[in-house]
């Protein structure tokens, strides 16, 4: 995305020593009941680890969350390739979700546990609201998320 240096360089510009923060990421929820569709230029499938690497301009989506990345790695669970367990995405990761985003190097999606891992210069947007950090996790069902590691923060005040 074009306007992340800016956004970078002025989350940077605020002094927030926090060691974790915890927020509402309210439009970052997930119908984890929905089907997960992906889309990709190439799928090399490894019967024998019960693994699909899907590259080139993957997109996965469930309801109305959509992440896209380089790559993703999907492991199934154990006993057989009808039921994804876990999704890993590395390379200019980003995560929409209404009007929530995420950018980050890499994503863990727990399709168990209905959560996402972003590590790597994660770079959060909720509307004109910016937030920053090392390692965040959100919870899809409740849409709140944790921020850890050097965290930053451009939040607009409200209009009267």
């Amino acid at each position: 995305m074009t306007l992340r240096p800016l956004i970078l360089a002025l989350t940077l510009a605020l002094p927030a020593p926090v060691l974790a923060q915890n927020l509402a990421f309210g439009g970052m929820r997930a119908d984890l009941s929905a089907p997960v569709e992906v889309s990709a230029d190439n799928l090399t499938v490894d019967q024998s680890d019960g693994s699909a690497l899907f590259t080139g301009n993957v997109v996965i989506g469930q309801g109305e969350m959509r992440l896209s990345a380089e790559e993703v790695t999907v492991d199934y669970a154990t006993g057989g390739q009808d039921r994804i367990s876990r999704m890993t995405a590395t390379g200019d990761v980003t995560l929409v979700s209404g009007p929530d985003a995420a950018e980050a190097q890499q994503a863990v999606y727990d399709v168990e546990a209905g959560t996402v891992l972003l590590t790597g210069d994660v770079l959060l947007t909720q509307g004109r609201n910016v937030l920053a950090g090392d390692r965040v996790t959100v919870d899809l069902a409740t849409g709140s998320a944790r921020v850890e590691g050097r965290v930053r923060s451009v939040l607009q005040p409200g209009t009267p």
